[in-house]
């Protein structure tokens, strides 16, 4: 019950910050924006800066449970909240509190990947044996026991040796960098001029 529970108020924050930020992202782009751009490079720069994190998220759970490298989604995860927190502030009332309360959403995003990343499977109590323990036997002391055998040791068959025969790399003719076309007229490398 108690999963249940978490997935449902983990989708309501994230739907709700979301929608918050993606509407911050669409206005800040429009108020930015060179005149005459059309409001869909609002929309699809909200989408983009919204959608980005969330797969950047699932890649990283993925990647935790089989075992591979993390860095590059959490950077872009860390890039697009980031990206977010900007257009959140940008859009705020000037002021601590508008400032504040304008970086709910980021912010809230920010713990939600917390709560899922560090999410896991809560390991079962482990149930009392029902059998009962058996006496711990007490070794024997060294003086009483017996010595144990000695194996010959194995004669190995000699092995001929064949010596290898050297692996030469291929000749290489150097070239003059006078041999190569320059395009924008800068010299090359080691070039000499004369």
């Amino acid at each position: 019950m108690e999963g249940l529970v978490l997935v449902v108020i983990l989708l309501i924050v994230a739907g709700f910050a979301g929608a918050a930020s993606f509407t911050h992202v669409k206005d800040w782009t429009l108020d930015n924006s060179p005149a005459g751009t059309g409001e869909w490079f609002g929309w699809a720069n909200a989408v983009i800066s919204e959608l980005i994190p969330t797969a950047a998220l699932l890649t990283i759970r993925r990647r935790k449970r089989t075992g591979g490298p993390i860095g590059y989604p959490m950077f872009l995860l860390v890039a697009a909240v980031a990206l977010s927190l900007a257009a959140q502030l940008a859009v705020a009332k000037p002021g601590l509190s508008g400032w504040l309360l304008s970086a709910v959403p980021a912010l809230a995003f920010i713990g939600l990947s917390k709560l899922v990343l560090t999410a896991g499977p809560t390991p079962a109590p482990a149930a009392a044996d029902p059998t009962p323990a058996r006496p711990v036997e007490q070794p024997t002391p060294l003086a009483e026991q017996a010595p144990a055998p000695v194996a010959a040791p194995a004669v190995a068959e000699p092995v001929a040796l064949v010596p290898a025969e050297p692996v030469r790399p291929a000749p290489v003719a150097p070239v003059s960098p006078a041999a190569f076309t320059r395009r924008n007229g800068t010299r090359l490398i080691g070039e000499v001029t004369r």
